[in-house]
């Protein structure tokens, strides 16, 4: 009786540590592709420059909804010229949440810009 509750025990055991590795097993292993064999890499877009009175800090490549040309505008994804020519005409802003709050631009697009723009006021 003692040895058939080791087997049995054993054999548990083994099933269980075949089962955890199977899924491991069953994968294979891809070789690297040599840097000489891979598709060139475009080297990624600078910012639009934020069109403000003064040099723009490295820190910051905000674009001030409150100063920035049209074209800067449009530069920013899903802004077109509607857009654009909407936020220039509803300027001055407190905010840039304004821009969903004075329903300028729809929400989906201001979570698409909202870490690239900022409202900067008149000192």
């Amino acid at each position: 009786m003692r040895t058939f509750k080791l087997a049995t025990l054993t054999a548990a055991a083994l099933s269980l540590a075949v089962l955890a590795t199977a899924p491991s097993m069953a994968q294979t292993v891809q070789p690297a592709t040599p840097a000489s064999k891979m598709a060139p890499v475009a080297a990624p877009k600078a910012a639009a420059p934020a069109a403000t009175t003064g040099a723009a800090s490295a820190k910051t490549d905000l674009v001030d909804i409150n100063s920035a040309t049209p074209e800067v505008l449009e530069a920013l994804p899903g802004i077109g010229k509607a857009y654009s020519a909407a936020i220039v005409k509803g300027r001055p802003y407190k905010g840039k949440d304004e821009l969903v709050q004075k329903k300028i631009v729809p929400e989906k697009t201001y979570d698409g810009i909202k870490d690239k723009v900022i409202a900067k006021q008149k000192s």
